[in-house]
């Protein structure tokens, strides 16, 4: 929901020959609640035929795809209605805007001091970023809580295998957060860094994990 409209010569989809399928969702992206999404797959070749529900109620046998139960079609009702309002060029212009507060966002922080970008949402608008290996009395967690005082969703995880020694801190940035609510992430996290390179030891344990 983000390359076709900032980077459309960009080659992703079926055009490469070991693309088999493409799955994405209505959420963040798509400007949809959660709840939907949508696969497609190169041919009839791809999907193994056993996880294939046949049905003919409809005057033919109809082949799906999907988990066999009753589902609400407000989110796709939804979906067909953003992607008709707003067409290409309007989700084009959303999702330039998303990449420009984002990119922004991420170099002021790297400005903070004691923060390393691992990315810059130059490509998704989604970046993450770590401390600094001197940085020894606050760790990402502690980041991760204070902000969520505020309201702020900011995940905070060690990454997989081989790499547990790293701790990051992700952020996303959606359609609605503009520079003036981007400018209220950044002044809190700010205070909070302040605060809490005046502590003397981490207060979070990785363990602790994110909640929603």
């Amino acid at each position: 929901m983000v390359a076709p409209f900032l980077e459309p010569d960009l080659a992703w989809d079926f055009r490469l020959p070991r693309v088999a399928s493409i799955s994405t969702s209505g959420r963040k992206y798509g400007l949809v609640y959660p709840g939907v999404g949508w696969a497609l797959w190169r041919d009839q070749a791809v999907p193994p035929e056993d996880l294939i529900f046949h049905v003919n109620y409809l005057g033919g046998d109809i082949g799906t795809f999907t988990l066999n139960f009753s589902r609400p079609g407000s989110q796709v009702v939804a979906q067909f209605y953003a992607f008709l309002r707003l067409g290409f060029d309007g989700y084009r212009r959303v999702q330039l805007t998303c990449r420009e507060v984002a990119m922004r966002l991420a170099s002021r922080i790297e400005a903070i001091g004691p923060y390393e970008l691992l990315s810059r949402g130059d490509e998704l608008p989604v970046f993450a970023f770590r401390l600094k290996d001197e940085v020894t009395n606050f760790t990402v967690f502690d980041v991760s809580r204070r902000m969520r005082e505020r309201g702020w969703q900011v995940p905070a995880y060690t990454m997989p295998a081989n790499r547990e020694d790293l701790a990051v801190l992700r952020v996303v940035v959606r359609n609605g957060m503009s520079s003036d609510l981007a400018a209220l992430f950044l002044a809190d996290l700010v205070r909070f860094t302040t605060e809490l390179e005046r502590q003397s030891t981490p207060g979070v344990a990785a363990e602790a994990g994110f909640r929603h």
